[in-house]
């Protein structure tokens, strides 16, 4: 066992080290932070928990911006808690990837000076309340998906994190889908609208585990590390079967006018997602890219005298421990 900071191993303790490593990852045991690792296996964590959890963050505005619009009191509760819960999945995932030894400093600024990537889906608007029924069951749909098979991560920081995470996404899309569903026993006019956000928002959910496996070219070493279970199109294939009878219950009609199942394969065929608007946006083309880092980077900005304060409290409370403040 070393730690994660002994970058000074000679070649012999290397070798056993990685044999160790790979023992650990084969036999489906965690790899904990005291124990040495690959770099490039660092650096992949660091890249995709820290990617997760600038989703989390990011992820809180398209749906804070409907706290005070939406339809009643129970709702404007219920979507407080929902978008508190995000800002905690991304401080749990933030604490994961400090494990790895890159600060939470050093991950906000790669944020909002664009260097570090968040989820693409956000990027997309929200102009009615039906857009938070789609996201919650789209969008946290495709997140419960994605994210279940990551609650057996080799890493335990970001496995242990998955756990809690997972158990709250499932809320969430329950709450998208009930979403759905009153709107779906509403008027024409609100069937219409809970529509027209399923049509917004099906592709870019899709579009959400990535591109596909012959374009995903970290998808073969994650899977060697078991970091990632599943491939992109494998679980795209398990979302949308999970989709099809939920919208069968909701009235609602998937917008792929090629999605029919196929009895010799046993899924679902789909039509082709547009991979161009997917990159497009992932380059900071999308409709809302430059709002919502310039909405992070100003809440960062104004949120400066938080840190300020907590950070003396805590150098107060230090001293007072070792007695140098009556």
């Amino acid at each position: 066992m070393t730690s994660p900071a002994d970058l000074t191993l000679v070649e012999g303790d290397v070798s056993d080290a990685e044999r160790r490593f790979d023992e650990l990852v084969e036999n489906e045991q965690r790899i904990e932070p005291r124990d040495w690792m690959p770099d490039a296996y660092r650096k992949t964590l660091i890249r995709q928990i820290s990617q997760h959890a600038h989703s989390e963050i990011i992820g809180m505005q398209p749906e804070g911006n409907w706290i005070t619009r939406a339809p009643s009191l129970k709702r404007k509760a219920i979507l407080m808690a929902k978008v508190q819960d995000e800002a905690g999945h991304g401080l749990y995932l933030y604490s994961a990837a400090q494990t790895l030894g890159i600060s939470r400093d050093e991950m906000m600024r790669q944020l909002i000076d664009g260097k570090a990537k968040y989820s693409s889906i956000f990027n997309y608007p929200t102009p009615t309340w039906a857009d938070m029924g789609a996201i919650g069951w789209l969008v946290d749909g495709a997140a419960i998906v994605n994210q279940v098979p990551l609650c057996r991560a080799s890493y335990g920081p970001y496995g242990r994190a998955m756990v809690r995470i997972c158990k709250e996404e499932s809320f969430h899309q329950r709450q998208g889908f009930e979403i759905l569903l009153s709107l779906m026993q509403g008027t024409e006019e609100q069937r219409e609208m809970a529509q027209d956000a399923v049509n917004r928002w099906y592709w870019p959910s899709l579009a959400m585990f990535g591109p596909p496996d012959d374009q995903s070219p970290n998808s073969a070493q994650s899977m060697k590390w078991k970091i990632k279970r599943f491939s992109n199109d494998a679980l795209r294939q398990r979302f949308v079967g999970m989709l099809v009878p939920q919208a069968e219950i909701l009235g609602i009609t998937l917008p792929d006018p090629d999605l029919k199942w196929n009895d010799e394969t046993q899924r679902y065929d789909m039509g082709e997602i547009d991979w161009d608007e997917f990159f497009e946006v992932l380059k900071g083309n999308g409709p809302c890219n430059a709002e919502r880092l310039e909405r992070r980077r100003t809440a960062h900005e104004e949120g400066a005298w938080v840190r300020e304060a907590a950070a003396a409290y805590a150098r107060k409370q230090a001293a007072r421990a070792d007695g140098q403040v009556a």
